[in-house]
């Protein structure tokens, strides 16, 4: 018997209503403002025909300043599925011109069935933040979905990559849940993240803060580091994100998508020497040298605004899925500090828990020295680099391009770290110190019993010569067996293609035990 026609007229009504959201006043307010909608985030984020809702009709009626049963269109958030390159994703995006896209316990309830799909079925989790926080009127019910998601967001971590979108605000305990994802992508313009606004840091402290000096955009890409890639708009987060996508497996039992039919080209880049630099004060353009070893010359930079004396990010060498970081000598000479630090640490695990080799490019003169890092908890937080170098398991290839001294050289994975494989080029530099200052040390006596300027200058010149070639040179280290070999700058492609295929069989057994503890 045909469906009544009275039922199908229904059905259309409700789900008119639900798409209306907040009606077409607002819905043209956002477009002027050049926001998407919460639904057009979705559709435009999946393939399409490919999105499927969850709980459309969930809504929760609330009492609130004497107005009784509010209807709240799809409680705040639009939840579902969808297929982004072929590949399913689990989404949610929580939709600002309802109610705030403030969350209650429905409200929660949806994006928690967005995540326990994620893990049930191994497919990326991505929510689009856009939301006054807790709903009030909903009292500890808010508080209790706000808990419910930040224990997913822990269980799904390692497990299927998580990305937030940051395309509005993101206020008080909300911002806790992108803060516990692996990735956090925020649009310029409309979007704020912060726990304390200006007006309660005002009130607490007297002090006068604008918005962006507290939760803006750039603020959090180059200075909290809590945002790891800074969009233009909606579509260009979303893009984006379909970018970031393309380089990480669906979840950590799977590898990423390498394209394996790639062909190794094992001829000499002869671009390559340009770049280089012997002379270890002279800045070498790390960003160009990677370029010319990764394919297509393009490497999607994480976190590129945020502690930039390290350059982190995700490339393909010859169709194989790296991540890659490398020492910058054009910021902080290229030392390590406590953000960089921060910022590798986390990156490598990333890339461990998600099956993705590593390729580290080295030329790193120390640690930065100071009062304020030493006070900051350098040594805490250096460590965190060489915690979690050493429990990756995934491949790690090294090639010492230039300076590697002291800590820092077994920081930026060095063999005893874990590296698989580790190349240097021959004006590498492998010591415990820098030639000028070892020189200061070993011989300072006999420079000092030289009394003309000239002459002592010239026999300093010597001295760091000798030094360089005796105690810091690659062909040391190689004849101690602490690198695999020396190669041509102009060779590293076509040694790190053919390495990274060796090491894709690799397999690296740990002691059984609950979790390392990495000094946080």
């Amino acid at each position: 018997m045909p469906l009544d026609e009275k039922f199908r007229t229904n059905l259309a009504d409700r789900r008119e209503k639900v798409s209306a959201s907040g009606g077409p006043k607002k819905i043209e307010e956002r477009h002027q403002k050049g926001l998407m909608t919460a639904r057009e985030r979705l559709t435009g984020l999946f393939q399409e025909d490919t999105f499927q809702e969850y709980g459309a009709h969930i809504r929760h009626g609330v009492t609130a300043f004497g107005m009784s049963d509010i209807e709240i269109p799809s409680d705040g958030v639009v939840v579902g599925t969808g297929y982004v390159d072929g590949r399913q994703v689990s989404a949610f995006s929580q939709d600002f011109m309802v109610m705030g896209g403030t969350l209650g316990k429905m409200h929660a309830r949806k994006i928690v069935w967005a995540q326990d799909y994620a893990l049930k079925n191994g497919t990326p989790f991505i929510g689009f933040k856009d939301s006054g926080g807790a709903r009030i009127q909903e009292g500890v019910d808010s508080l209790s979905g706000y808990g419910e998601v930040f224990y997913r967001n822990v269980g799904l971590s390692g497990v299927v990559p998580q990305i937030a979108v940051i395309a509005g605000p993101c206020a008080g305990g909300a911002s806790y849940s992108p803060a516990l994802m692996d990735f956090i992508i925020m649009t310029r313009q409309n979007a704020q993240m912060f726990i304390t606004g200006p007006q309660v840091i005002k009130s607490v402290s007297g002090r006068n803060v604008t918005m962006d000096e507290v939760g803006g955009a750039e603020m959090h890409a180059s200075i909290s580091g809590n945002v790891h890639l800074l969009a233009d708009d909606d579509r260009h987060a979303i893009e984006l994100t379909r970018q970031l996508l393309s380089f990480l497996p669906s979840n950590n039992t799977m590898d990423p998508p390498h394209d394996l039919h790639a062909q190794i080209d094992y001829g000499p880049d002869d671009e390559m020497d340009a770049l280089v630099r012997s002379d270890p004060s002279d800045p070498m353009d790390m960003h160009a040298i990677v370029r010319r070893v990764v394919d297509n010359g393009f490497l999607f930079e994480i976190h590129a605004s945020f502690a930039k004396n390290l350059i982190v990010g995700f490339a393909r060498i010859e169709g194989l899925i790296v991540g890659v970081l490398a020492n910058n000598s054009m910021e902080k000479a290229g030392c390590l500090d406590i953000d960089s630090s921060d910022k590798g640490a986390r990156f490598i695990r990333f890339c461990n828990a998600f099956n993705i080799p590593i390729v580290t490019f080295v030329d790193v003169p120390g640690f930065l020295p100071g009062i304020e890092q030493e006070r900051g908890g350098i040594s805490r937080h250096g460590a965190k680099m060489l915690f979690a170098y050493s429990s990756a398991t995934v491949p790690k290839v090294t090639i010492v391009c230039r300076k590697a001294y002291g800590g820092s050289y077994l920081a930026m994975c060095s063999q005893e770290m874990g590296a698989d494989v580790v190349y240097a080029w021959p004006a590498a530099e492998i010591a415990v110190m820098g030639a000028a200052g070892a020189v200061n040390i070993l011989y300072s006596k006999e420079l000092k019993s030289i009394a003309d300027a000239e002459e002592q200058k010239v026999k300093r010149k010597e001295f760091v010569e000798y030094y360089r070639s005796e105690f810091a040179s690659p062909y040391l280290a190689a004849s101690k067996g602490y690198i695999t070999d020396v190669i041509e700058p102009e060779l590293t492609r076509a040694m790190l293609s053919l390495a990274l295929r060796k090491l894709l069989s690799k397999r690296e057994l740990r002691p059984p035990k609950k979790h390392g503890l990495i000094p946080l």
